[in-house]
């Protein structure tokens, strides 16, 4: 049992009601080019070994991405082993504007869970991402969790809180600004599990990956 309060979102914060979108970024993919049907799943290639994933774990995730990736090299952007522990460091990772992200958390129970996000992770004053996003969990096999449809709340980040998911003031997953606690609820966004094994968790080690 966690031995510490972690801090939690407003229950009662207002979601926007229109999300920031400016490009129609909901109907189409990075970059706005749809995946070919033809194309062969996606195989996660990672430039340097990851601390959370094992290499079964990344075998299973690969196929789980747009086709569109398939076989491009995922880099390390952002490390609490390597950056220390900072929302503002990891929207400081260098992650090119139009990247899609990875996500990838361990919390102190030992669980593996995130978030893919076709649009960089970075501050802004609304929830914007696409369709594409999605979150998922080991636990101990990979389940994912797409958008439903029923709102457009993929993603949100201000200094003090990253969102993933939302609706009715549930987040699907969220992190506070030390990147020290989060937490994980279902959400309308992508009807999802609770991804740890609590709502509330600390977390042990995150990982941001992009297209360098």
């Amino acid at each position: 049992m966690l031995t510490s309060r972690c801090p939690q979102p407003d229950q009662d914060e207002d979601l926007p009601m229109v999300c920031e979108d400016p490009a129609g970024e909901a109907q189409r993919g990075w970059e706005g080019a749809p995946a070919a049907a033809e194309e062969e799943p996606c195989r996660l290639v990672l430039s340097t070994p990851s601390s959370i994933l094992r290499d079964w774990e990344i075998d299973e995730l690969g196929p789980q991405l747009p086709p569109r990736l398939t076989q491009q090299p995922w880099h390390l952007l952002y490390s609490t082993a390597r950056d220390g522990f900072s929302l503002r460091t990891l929207y400081r990772s260098g992650a090119r504007p139009d990247s899609p992200a990875l996500l990838l958390i361990r919390d102190t129970e030992g669980q593996a869970f995130g978030a893919f996000s076709a649009s960089a992770i970075r501050r802004s004053s609304g929830f914007y991402g696409t369709g594409e996003t999605f979150l998922f969990s080991f636990c101990p096999e990979l389940k994912v969790f797409r958008w439903t449809g029923r709102n457009e709340f993929f993603v949100k980040g201000d200094v003090n809180l990253l969102m993933v998911g939302g609706g009715s003031g549930r987040f699907g997953l969220w992190l506070d600004g030390n990147l020290h606690h989060g937490g994980s609820q279902p959400c309308e966004t992508f009807d999802n599990e609770t991804l740890s094994h609590r709502e509330e968790f600390c977390i042990q080690d995150l990982e941001m990956w992009g297209l360098a």
